[in-house]
């Protein structure tokens, strides 16, 4: 529905439709009023102001709008995709083992007879949300038992811990930004079953063991005068 109105200049006519209006239309509207209404002492609003000249007006009034919209991504995770049960020994074939009353592991050259006392792994697989080349994320887990390998940053020097796990589904996805990191080791390969173990949490951080005999397994730098080897293989 319109309405013509007869302003007092001659020469210009205003048809006022009483269709619904955005909140846009109104801003243009009144901008476009507000340049009619400075322009009408100007010889141009005269007989010779035609619907050209408002038309130059209101385009000239419009109020570009632009819709932003912001897309947050999902968190990056660690997606878990199997399990194995694996040996390990490190380079000098020293067997871990767990020594309950500090809670360590230790790299020990185990007599003959004393194979029941030597550590095998839970190791599960990851896919990494931005694959790095050659290493692959694993957690790593004592059989039998609840243990998890995690690594902390205690001050400047990251540390090798064992945490009980009870709820073991907390770790099928995990993500990138979370505390549950602390579990991922990124396993690269060097040679035929032989890895290194990296902190996902520390990079540059290693799992590794000390050149003398029985001593504690810890992190280290690649620099450190330690064995940061392991020869790893799944159990049939």
């Amino acid at each position: 529905m319109t309405e013509n109105l007869h302003p007092q200049n001659p020469g210009l006519d205003l048809e006022v439709s009483r269709h619904p209006l955005t909140m846009k239309c109104v801003a243009n509207l009144i901008i476009a009023m507000e340049r009619i209404k400075a322009s009408i002492s100007e010889p141009v609003l005269s007989t010779d102001f035609q619907d050209e000249h408002l038309l130059s007006i209101m385009l000239e009034s419009i109020v570009e709008e632009q819709t932003v919209i912001e897309r947050t991504a999902a968190p990056a995770q660690f997606s878990r995709t199997g399990e194995l049960q694996c040996s390990i020994t490190d380079s000098q074939k020293r067997d871990l083992i767990l020594v309950q009353s500090s809670m360590e592991l230790h790299a020990v050259m185990l007599q003959g007879g004393s194979d029941d006392r030597k550590v095998f792994l839970n190791m599960a697989t990851y896919v990494h949300p931005t694959p790095i080349a050659e290493a692959r994320p694993v957690a790593l887990g004592i059989k039998d038992t609840n243990l998890y390998l995690s690594c902390h940053e205690d001050g400047d020097k990251p540390t090798l811990h064992l945490e009980e796990v009870t709820d073991k589904n907390s770790l099928l996805r995990v993500r990138a930004d979370s505390e549950m990191v602390r579990f991922l080791f990124y396993k690269r390969d060097s040679g035929l079953n032989i890895s290194t173990l990296m902190s996902a949490r520390c990079p540059n951080w290693y799992i590794s063991t000390a050149q003398d005999d029985q001593q504690v397994v810890e992190m280290c730098e690649e620099s450190a005068h330690r064995y940061r080897s392991f020869n790893i293989q799944r159990q049939s």
